[in-house]
């Protein structure tokens, strides 16, 4: 049984949908509720951000991964507990993969059947605010647009023209309140989005300031009171969780400003299978945690190129470590820092681990963007062959200077990924989200299981 739930949707990308969840993750959660927050899509970043706001750890709900089904049976077993959902979209409220427009936001709120809030740029616009809400209110007559949120607003009369519009016929939607133009609410950005929260300074201040503008101009209780009124559904399916577990590993995660990348989902049923996460960083530490088996996530490497140049002592032990056995998982990121070195835009070399036999080359523009299903071609420690599994792929970095052959394990359409020079490694520029196949935990555990039994999988 699942209630209170709300979906914070955006007109476009760039509205102000992430400021306005988090505010409400942030004004709420002070009120002493339990919040739980969920990110529409495959994004890496905004969840850490809800993290910080709420104290609880963010998920992905994305169709694409997990079907309908199984993003329903992620969402039932993480609100248990909580006061309420707030659920942030993604781009635009029906802009998703496809045609069909699958995981969107707005297939993601049908699905659960949650009211939605829609945040709309009021920058310039005032009865015409009116017309690009109502065509948004009947673009599709399922979904339950049950409320609107405005920013950019520049002065009391601007909002009261917007608001008289937007609330008379034939729009006939509440407004919610508004947010002032405040440049200073902007978080910092970089190409991949937002800057991860490990990267970001003051933003003790920033939820702070955030918390007062939503406790002035929304009504706080009236948002409550719509996600108070979602119905009540019930969600039987039972494929991601409830795993035994099997397994008493010990798994190093690299966790730090330059590694941060990771869907919780897959920590979690890692966890739930039985490995104890030892997170270590690349950046600070000077060696390897007892663990029997590494898993490097993204993140941005190419920001911390000298510091992680200048941790010789963990390179060394890594390099060592995965030379004797030791089996490692690396995604985008954590692949890139596997390479032989990784040169920047100016052409610098910064020299890595040196496990792939490989140069990254950082360039000026988008190389890779967008889901990925993989077909395994090969045996390797996640995937047996012909097992399949999907993902999300994101980079400005490119692989060049090969100095040797080294096999692949992924069939992407018609093109070969997944790196693996020797049977311990693999290496990709795909972020595998682990509930569309949870059997890759079970193979990355147990190639670690056989490394601490001392069978050598090279």
């Amino acid at each position: 049984m699942i209630s209170n739930r709300i979906v914070i949707a955006g007109s476009r990308s760039g509205v102000g949908k992430t400021t306005v969840s988090l505010g409400l993750m942030a004004a709420l959660t002070k009120r002493k509720y339990q919040v739980q927050p969920f990110k529409v899509g495959p994004d890496y970043i905004d969840p850490g951000f809800h993290a910080l706001a709420t104290g609880n750890q963010s998920y992905n709900l994305d169709s694409y991964f997990l079907g309908r089904d199984g993003m329903k049976e992620l969402f039932k077993n993480r609100v248990e507990g909580s006061d309420l959902s707030i659920i942030e979209g993604v781009m635009g409220v029906f802009d998703g993969k496809g045609k069909k427009g699958e995981s969107s936001t707005a297939e993601i709120a049908k699905t659960l059947q949650a009211p939605v809030i829609l945040v709309v740029d009021g920058k310039k616009m005032a009865q015409s605010g009116a017309a690009l809400v109502y065509g948004f209110k009947n673009y599709d007559s399922e979904l339950n647009i049950a409320g609107v949120v405005l920013n950019n607003i520049a002065s009391q009369r601007h909002y009261r023209l917007l608001k008289e519009a937007i609330e008379a016929e034939p729009v006939n939607l509440k407004v919610l309140g508004y947010l002032p133009r405040q440049a200073e609410l902007e978080l910092p950005e970089r190409y991949l989005g937002l800057v991860p929260t490990r990267e970001s300074e003051g933003l003790s201040d920033f939820f702070s300031q955030l918390v007062e503008i939503m406790e002035e101009y929304l009504s706080l209780d009236h948002i409550f009171q719509i996600a108070n009124q979602a119905p009540e559904i019930e969600i039987d399916y039972k494929k991601l969780y409830n795993k035994k577990k099997k397994y008493n590993i010990r798994l190093g995660v690299a966790y730090d400003q330059a590694f941060n990348f990771y869907y919780q989902y897959n920590l979690d049923l890692l966890k739930e299978l039985g490995a104890e996460i030892i997170n270590f960083s690349p950046v600070k530490d000077k060696k390897l945690p007892e663990v029997d088996a590494l898993y490097l996530g993204g993140g941005f490497p190419e920001s911390f190129l000298q510091e992680l140049a200048a941790n010789k002592s963990m390179k060394k032990d890594i390099k060592e470590k995965v030379t004797s056995g030791m089996p490692i998982y690396a995604e985008c990121g954590g692949l890139m820092y596997l390479t032989q070195e990784i040169v920047d835009c100016q052409k610098n070399s910064y020299s890595m681990v040196g496990l792939l036999p490989a140069a990254t080359e950082m360039q000026n523009s988008l190389q890779e963007m967008g889901y990925q299903e993989i077909e395994a071609v090969n045996d390797s420690i996640i995937l047996k062959k012909e097992e399949k599994a999907k993902g999300h792929v994101f980079h400005y970095s490119k692989l060049n200077n090969w100095q040797d052959k080294v096999d692949c394990c992924y069939q992407i359409k018609d093109n070969l990924e997944g790196y693996q020079p020797t049977k311990n490694i693999l290496a990709s520029y795909i972020h595998l989200h682990f509930g569309s196949n949870p059997i890759i935990a079970d193979n990355l555990l147990t190639a670690a299981q056989f490394f601490k039994q001392n069978q050598c999988l090279i």
